[in-house]
């Protein structure tokens, strides 16, 4: 599913958010340390597990049409142990609710970052 010229495009954006956050961080470091506190607390595992928090995250992601998020919470997913078919279900719901656009991002993007993530962890 790869295109030619976006090989660690994957990788390239995990980066570029890294260094926008480190950008803003030096710039309102009480409103990123609040946020990064609110996030931390959204995502401790709890009656819903971390894993499938990542899920439901990927699911609104993929419905906003959100590519940073999608990628961040693809790796989420793949970080929590979700299987390729747990994460395509989830892509489904999204693109229940979100129609042709939810889909788009799901059969491209969220593949596309299963497949260079997969073959990072390796």
């Amino acid at each position: 599913m790869e295109q030619a010229g976006v090989n660690n495009s994957i990788e390239t954006h995990l980066n570029n958010y890294k260094q926008g956050i480190g950008t803003y961080t030096q710039m309102m470091p009480e409103l990123i340390g609040a946020y990064n506190e609110f996030t931390g607390a959204c995502f401790k595992e709890g009656e819903i597990s971390q894993k499938n928090k990542h899920l439901i995250a990927l699911g609104i992601s993929v419905y906003s049409q959100d590519e940073y998020c999608i990628i961040y919470h693809t790796k989420g997913c793949i970080d929590q142990g979700c299987t390729e078919k747990e994460i395509f279900e989830t892509i489904g719901v999204a693109a229940a609710l979100g129609g042709g656009a939810a889909m788009s991002q799901g059969v491209t993007l969220v593949q596309e970052c299963i497949n260079q993530l997969s073959n990072m962890k390796h």
